[in-house]
């Protein structure tokens, strides 16, 4: 079975997550550069047989759209162009960057690699997977 891939976009960084084969556990994957993510999700999916990306959706409290909506919505314009088969999903995001913090509190790490927003990013795209895997 293919993976699915879940992309927590930032200006800056992208957190990654990805499920196993058989698509029941979400994973993180990585943390890239925003300019580096297109190229790094190529050189993946030439490894790895994925069927789905799934971004996270920035919304408000009341559902509206937030600052970030228009880097997202010009991010998934460029997965298109770039991966025109690849079935592209949104997943709400909202509160997952709270709640990344307080996984990675929960697991124990340190205060040091608790402020790596890279951890932060990685985790975020883990939870936005877990929600779009209890969609389907």
């Amino acid at each position: 079975m293919p993976r699915i891939l879940a992309i927590d976009y930032g200006t800056k960084r992208v957190g990654l997550a990805v499920t196993d084969p058989l698509q029941i556990i979400a994973n993180t994957l990585t943390t890239v550069h925003s300019k580096d993510v297109i190229q790094y999700l190529k050189d993946y999916t030439s490894k790895e047989e994925v069927s789905c990306f799934v971004v996270g959706k920035p919304t408000r409290h009341n559902g509206d759209d937030t600052d970030a909506t228009p880097h997202i919505e010009k991010f998934i314009s460029l997965l298109v162009k770039n991966f025109p088969a690849m079935k592209i999903e949104r997943a709400d995001e909202r509160f997952t960057s709270v709640m990344a913090r307080r996984t990675l509190t929960e697991m124990g790490l340190k205060k040091k690699d608790r402020e790596k927003k890279e951890n932060v990013d990685q985790v975020s795209a883990v939870l936005i997977l877990q929600t779009y895997m209890t969609m389907l």
